[in-house]
């Protein structure tokens, strides 16, 4: 199958800051890819250039076989795109806002109102639809953005930080809308938030100053982990220091680290630990509240190949 999003060596310099430098990437239908990367990395400027935005320095981008440069009609009525903030008209109502977008993408009469409608219903802003957009909290405004770029249920979505000031709740549901959304689509989210990438993504990319420096499921980025098959045991501490020099007698135990409440046994290569830890927390016969085997954790990871590249960077 192919890729619904082709990028090939984007580049971007603004004076002597290089944003972005040589980023290649494909997604494909059915993936819903992660765009990480600390703050001034270039994700947002490698969005602009993937929706024709921004001009590209060298490089190109291509959105369902159509160059956004060459042919950026076509490409453009492909996707759906959010950008950083959800920029609209502060003095419209939602209902007004959405109407407008529709008018300009060609549609009227019966099909723009059954468009908005749809759009609304799927990001919950029945509630909201009369209100002016100014007077709309942050959540919402990004709510009216997401639905501005379903209206016309595009083949692609590019999404920067769509669940950005939403609350715990209105996050779940845009999180289910999307994973709701992923399988007849390609989809893009930019983001600042771990928990993203388990909650909906099937792929992650991690950039820093402007390249690419991590590509993989989730799975494969935790597997990077420094806390990669560790086993985690939560108990009391009176229970814990008990338990520690059983545990660091274990064969295959590199090292057990304490935390509050928590004891972290990390493994020699390729050791599994997890059988013989409850072994032995049985023969002891003390009570934990928890014992696991961690996949990982991805701030690891993200710190691990960002932290040298801090300085400097893209937008």
């Amino acid at each position: 199958m192919a890729a619904m999003i082709e990028v090939e060596g984007l580049a971007k310099r603004f004076g002597a800051i290089q944003a972005v430098s040589g980023i290649s990437l494909e997604v494909r239908k059915g993936e819903v890819l992660g765009f990480l990367g600390p703050n001034g990395a270039g994700k947002s400027t490698t969005m602009k250039m993937i929706t024709g935005f921004l001009e590209p320095d060298a490089g190109t981008a291509r959105v369902c076989g159509f160059d956004i440069q060459k042919n950026p009609i076509e490409a453009k009525r492909h996707f759906g795109y959010m950008p950083e903030g959800a920029p609209s008209y502060s003095e419209m109502t939602p209902l007004g806002f959405l109407g407008f977008i529709a008018a300009v993408r060609g549609h009227s009469g019966a099909e723009a109102d059954a468009r908005v409608r749809k759009a609304a219903g799927r990001t919950q802003l029945e509630r909201v639809l009369y209100q002016p957009i100014e007077t709309l909290s942050r959540g919402y405004k990004r709510r009216v953005g997401l639905a501005a770029a379903l209206l016309d249920d595009p083949d692609v979505l590019i999404l920067d930080e769509p669940t950005d000031g939403l609350d715990p709740n209105q996050k779940h549901e845009v999180r289910a809308l999307i994973q709701e959304m992923a399988a007849e689509k390609a989809i893009i989210i930019s983001t600042h938030i771990l928990e993203e990438v388990d909650a909906v993504c099937s792929r992650a990319i991690i950039i820093a100053r402007g390249r690419i420096v991590a590509d993989g499921t989730p799975e494969e980025l935790e597997a990077r982990s420094n806390h990669h098959n560790v086993v985690s045991i939560t108990a009391t501490n009176e229970t814990l220091v008990q338990l520690k020099a059983s545990i660091e007698a274990l064969n295959g135990v590199a090292r057990v680290d304490m935390e509050l409440r928590r004891l972290l046994a990390v493994p020699d290569a390729n050791a599994n630990l997890l059988d013989g830890i409850r072994v032995l927390v049985r023969q002891k016969g003390v009570s934990v509240t928890d014992i696991r085997l961690e996949r990982g954790r991805l701030e690891d990871v993200f710190r691990a190949v960002t932290t040298t590249s801090e300085a400097g960077g893209g937008r």
